[in-house]
């Protein structure tokens, strides 16, 4: 009898847990079957795929070689039952989307909205994760699409620009009223506390850089790890201003971008999906949606 492929999945678990025990209670079944389980599929290979003879449970280089085809297996099957289950008519569907944080800020909510309205019947399950975790999911089959930035990419990433992202300075409306006709010099900077993300933030290297370029060191008086905190501190404290995406501000009538001279590097913004995957028709759907909330919503062309 060959491998079924319940077999594939106790291998993978095992080789990933490095304990047969442990494996065993994440598969819920006991250890003395997943045990047995393991040496049919052996037999059925005609190899053996684990080495039992340290303390932790490793794959044998037969057995690295069969989990590398195994993952892909269920994976490609994994596929064809959503593929199954696809209706092109979009009455019903799943899709898993990621986004790096800036954009859960201010894309995420139009792009839910948009697609609630056109496609009540799919579900949607949204993750906020940094664009290298983006791209392993992408990859793993964990994801569908992901919004990121332009790449580089790793191998088996395809990316399609969706619009250019702008940087400014933002700071409460009446503060930024008398720079509402003209840009701020950048050395103005050099006296103007900041409340800016943390250093865990891509956006945040991007900030650094362009300081580091124009050789300015602002004062930063508050580190922030969420893009909400830093639009309640700002709001709440004129005295500080932050540097974040201009579209931030579409939702916020208390905050205004105050565009510097000369202007951040824009960043361009990217639909990513793994190169060659099966598509449904609710990411192809996601796909154009949300093309038209980018060019309602007056972003810049990519």
């Amino acid at each position: 009898m060959g491998p079924e492929l319940r077999h594939l999945r106790y291998l993978i678990a095992v080789a990933e847990h490095g304990n047969f025990t442990r494996a065993a209670e994440a598969l819920s079944i006991s250890q003395p079957t997943l045990s047995q389980q393991i040496k049919q599929l052996e037999r059925a290979v005609g190899v053996q795929l684990l080495d039992r003879s340290g303390r932790t449970v490793r794959l044998t280089d037969a057995g690295t070689a069969y989990v590398h085809y195994a993952q892909r297996a269920l994976r490609e099957l994994a596929a064809a039952d959503r593929a199954v289950l696809d209706v092109a008519d979009l009455s019903r569907g799943h899709l898993r989307l990621a986004m790096t944080p800036t954009f859960t800020a201010y894309l995420l909510g139009p792009l839910v909205q948009e697609l609630r309205k056109a496609y009540p019947g799919i579900t949607l399950e949204v993750r906020e994760m940094a664009q290298d975790r983006i791209e392993a999911g992408l990859l793993a089959d964990a994801l569908d699409l992901g919004i990121a930035f332009e790449g580089p990419h790793p191998p088996g990433i395809a990316a399609t620009a969706l619009f250019a992202e702008t940087l400014s300075l933002v700071a409460t409306a009446h503060r930024s009223d008398a720079h509402a006709h003209r840009p701020m010099p950048v050395r103005h900077l050099a006296e103007q506390q900041l409340a800016l993300l943390s250093e865990d933030f891509a956006t945040r290297g991007h900030i650094d850089t362009y300081f580091a370029r124009h050789r300015i060191s602002p004062p930063i008086a508050v580190e922030a790890n969420t893009i909400q905190a830093l639009t309640e501190i700002v709001r709440r404290t004129p005295s500080l201003a932050t540097v974040l995406p201009d579209a931030i501000t579409d939702d916020h009538p208390h905050l205004t971008p105050v565009p510097l001279d000369p202007p951040l590097p824009t960043r361009l913004a990217a639909l990513l999906r793994r190169d060659s995957a099966y598509q449904s028709a609710a990411a192809r759907a996601f796909t154009g949606l949300a093309r038209h909330v980018v060019r309602e919503r007056g972003y810049a062309p990519a």
